[in-house]
């Protein structure tokens, strides 16, 4: 597991582009027959991938997380944005298919990651964050998540937001989880802008084309900051940055938070005029 530390706006704003990728981007969420995670000091929030292949794959508990088991103290959201596939928490098996989500609470002992079809791997996106209570482990499909159309064709964001892990939905301590499906010619994510001191956040940006790219936009209102980014990849936003991007191509993302609420309206809004 490896590590990123949190920085604050003054430090951001003297970054090259090679800076600011190696604090806010992770370049290798999933590959085949292993599990990635990335410990960061957002909120402690663990990001990470899991893709099974033809073995199973059981998440392990890294020395430094100092547990005896990684859900000792934690609770987990997995994503799938792969094949079919499923997850084994302490012997219940739970099936999972494309766009389905799974939440494991804390005090869950052994999880573990399978695919359905190796030729056709299930890709299980993970976010974890520390909890002080266990919630019962539940699964949603995404024909179950809660969709909100928002966004529209003249504004080139158009879009339906799934909501899975949050108040109204998934109980959990402090995580929250959704994706976000941009429609077909619309290009701009969370525009307007916002940003929220009381939690971080995490985008994975996938369903993009290997060919195409979204420039992800962070920093302070007034102190944006670019990054290409490619399919698969995440982006780390802290409390304090905005976090919008605009594509080549329409794409999903999957936005994960944890911090000190659950409600999914907690923003601060950023009118265009004010973003430099």
């Amino acid at each position: 597991m490896t590590q990123r530390f949190a920085i604050g706006p003054r430090e951001t704003a003297t970054l090259n582009t090679s800076g600011l990728r190696e604090h806010f981007l992770i370049e290798n969420i999933f590959a085949a027959g292993e599990i990635e995670l990335t410990y960061t000091h957002y909120d402690r929030m663990i990001v990470g991938g899991a893709q099974p292949a033809e073995t199973a794959l059981t998440l392990p508990c890294p020395e430094s997380l100092k547990a005896s088991f990684f859900l000792e103290r934690r609770e987990l959201g997995a994503l799938n944005v792969g094949g079919a596939g499923t997850i084994t928490v302490d012997g219940t098996v739970y099936e999972l298919g494309n766009q389905d989500c799974l939440y494991v609470g804390m005090g869950s002992k052994e999880v573990t990651f399978a695919s359905a079809d190796a030729a056709n791997p299930a890709k299980y996106y993970l976010l974890s964050a520390p909890a002080h209570a266990g919630h019962p482990t539940t699964r949603r499909t995404q024909a179950e998540a809660t969709p909100v159309e928002m966004g529209a064709m003249e504004t080139a964001n158009e879009r339906t937001i799934y909501k899975y892990i949050y108040a109204e939905g998934i109980q959990s301590c402090q995580l929250v989880m959704g994706l976000t499906q941009l429609k077909p010619g619309n290009v701009w994510n969370t525009m307007p802008s916002h940003t929220h001191d009381r939690r971080m956040e995490a985008y994975l940006y996938f369903n993009l084309p290997q060919d195409q790219r979204v420039l992800h936009l962070l920093g302070e209102p007034t102190e944006t900051r670019p990054l290409w980014v490619s399919n698969e990849q995440a982006i780390l936003s802290p409390p304090w940055s905005i976090h919008t991007g605009c594509g080549s191509s329409n794409y999903a993302f999957i936005w994960g938070m944890a911090g000190e609420n659950r409600e999914y309206t907690d923003m601060d809004a950023v009118p265009l005029d004010m973003l430099r």
